[in-house]
């Protein structure tokens, strides 16, 4: 009663790649205005005067020399070209995962 031969057993193996992680980008960015006011020293003796007749309202002012000016303004275009960087890095991934997505498909109808 017993059959004499077994079957052989027949192993596929499909190997799938997990699916790649494709963050959301981050919002844009909301600057605020910013007011800038340019003290000559002209402009500096009016204001302490104003400001000893109580008529100037009490302001702290931050002042930069042309140099750390310049740091700031190279400082900026260091964030920029990073953030641009960073986004060519993600367009990639994107693109390639969209390629490989598609090159799946064509085979499946093959």
């Amino acid at each position: 009663m017993l059959p004499t031969q077994t079957k052989p057993v027949e192993v596929i193996t499909i190997a799938e790649p997990s699916p790649m992680y494709h963050p959301p980008l981050p919002i844009e960015l909301s600057m605020a205005d910013i007011d800038w006011e340019i003290l000559t020293p002209k402009l500096m003796e009016e204001y302490l005067s104003d400001l000893h007749l109580g008529s100037a309202p009490e302001t702290a002012y931050y002042s930069l020399t042309s140099k750390d000016y310049e740091n700031l303004s190279m400082n900026m275009a260091e964030i920029k070209r990073y953030i641009k960087e960073t986004l060519h890095i993600i367009e990639f991934y994107r693109e390639y995962d969209k390629e490989d997505k598609d090159a799946e498909k064509v085979s499946e109808n093959k």
